[in-house]
């Protein structure tokens, strides 16, 4: 191990000293420099709690992956920014105001009451507290329609159902 203060490797046991507001580990000379710092030694768990520690550590790690996953699932209502501006003006607020209360630009609230910018998730979050509303809504799943196409066959087409299907509109066009 070396000094962090001269670099000359130490001898014997390395000294924890506090040198202009830094915690060093230096050499015996080097120390003269600061205040020796006595480190307390780190009171050690028994072995039934050590486990319950690491449990409580899993279920926050559990907790915290939980709330990604519901960000993730939220959408931004279409009407946002009818919303926004329904609910300033009924709380009768201004812009500034506003801005003040959920620590945000003017500009960027004025860009989002006329559409030329959409909230992120987080501000979202913070105008629907302050402004007790609903912007963001579960993610809605399965929402695509498929539309029918005429004479849809029930297998893939081939180059043979091509051919006919063009051999049928040249037909009908005549």
């Amino acid at each position: 191990m070396r000094c962090e203060v001269c670099g000359k490797k130490i001898h014997g046991k390395p000294v924890k000293a506090l040198i202009e507001g830094a915690k060093l580990t230096v050499c015996n000379v080097c120390a003269k420099y600061g205040t020796i710092v006595q480190e307390e030694p780190k009171p050690q768990l028994p072995p039934q709690l050590k486990s319950e520690a690491k449990i409580s550590k899993q279920k926050v790690s559990v907790a915290v992956k939980s709330q990604k996953i519901e960000e993730i699932s939220l959408e931004l209502v279409d009407d946002y920014d009818v919303r926004v501006r329904r609910a300033r003006e009924k709380l009768g607020l201004t812009h500034e105001e506003l801005g003040k209360r959920i620590n945000e630009k003017v500009s960027v609230l004025k860009k989002i009451e006329t559409r030329k910018i959409k909230p992120d998730n987080k501000l979202a979050a913070k105008l629907e507290h302050a402004l007790r509303i609903k912007l963001l809504v579960p993610a809605s799943e399965g929402n695509v329609t498929e539309t029918p196409t005429p004479k849809q066959p029930s297998h893939a087409l081939t180059l043979g159902d091509l051919i006919r299907l063009g051999s049928e509109e040249a037909e009908e066009k005549t």
